[in-house]
């Protein structure tokens, strides 16, 4: 990531996956797939799924963990053995504390946790298959996740990934994409607030670039944030 390639990633303005600079893979939801989880939800981008599920708010012990006047958000972000090319080894990682702190901290904004004090509500993001971009893939399940246990929320949180490659500024980088990129930048947001809850970049930019950078990724997020309602109105259209 955030280096020069010399694989040629765009050809006459189309990319290796047939796809427009601003144009994202295809994106599917669901919602409530896992029975034994107070909130469940499985999100694509193209080759990229991401499976979340919440549990709580519970008790959190030991108790001096807890907070008096506010509950606490917990995350695990782990990628599956199975989910890249090469088998990863099970367990946590670097990358994968990481990126679990990353994940809390873009959805931390957006949850009332002051209602639930002394508690824990417990979030896991399993990545089933990699094909880059998954920690935003991760924070849309997540966000989903948390909205179908019925964790009070400001409103949802959507998120996506945007970049540059071969100098052209494209949105949603799979994975040869991220690998070979000459920059990429993860954002998370509330929509309908214009708030940025995550901006992560590696790589280099111009100050013009970033700012046409966030903006495609404001206009993505908010697509990502209709498409997330409409999961949930078909999820609860459906219990009537």
């Amino acid at each position: 990531m955030g280096k020069k390639s010399d694989t040629e990633l765009i050809i006459g303005g189309i990319r290796i996956d047939k796809r427009l600079p601003d144009q994202t893979r295809e994106i599917k939801m669901k919602v409530g797939n896992i029975l034994s989880a107070n909130g469940s939800a499985e999100v694509s981008f193209g080759n990229t799924t991401a499976l979340a599920s919440v549990h709580g708010p519970r008790q959190l012990f030991p108790r001096h963990l807890q907070e008096s006047q506010t509950g606490i958000l917990r995350v695990r972000y782990n990628m599956a053995p199975f989910s890249v090319d090469e088998r990863k080894s099970p367990g946590p990682d670097r990358r994968s504390t990481e990126l679990s702190k990353v994940i809390r901290l873009a959805l931390e904004p957006a949850v009332f946790l002051d209602d639930y004090p002394k508690v824990t509500v417990d979030g896991f993001v399993e990545i089933i298959q990699a094909d880059g971009s998954t920690r935003v893939t991760g924070i849309n399940a997540l966000s989903l996740a948390l909205a179908t246990a019925g964790i009070p929320m400001k409103d949802l949180v959507a998120a996506c990934s945007v970049g540059k490659i071969n100098g052209t500024l494209v949105v949603d980088l799979n994975g040869e994409e991220d690998n070979n990129s000459e920059s990429d930048v993860a954002v998370a947001m509330i929509p309908n607030r214009n708030l940025v809850t995550l901006l992560q970049m590696d790589g280099m930019l111009t100050k013009e670039e970033l700012m046409h950078l966030l903006d495609l990724a404001k206009k993505t997020c908010k697509k990502i944030y209709e498409m997330q309602r409409e999961a949930l109105l078909e999820k609860y259209k459906g219990e009537e």
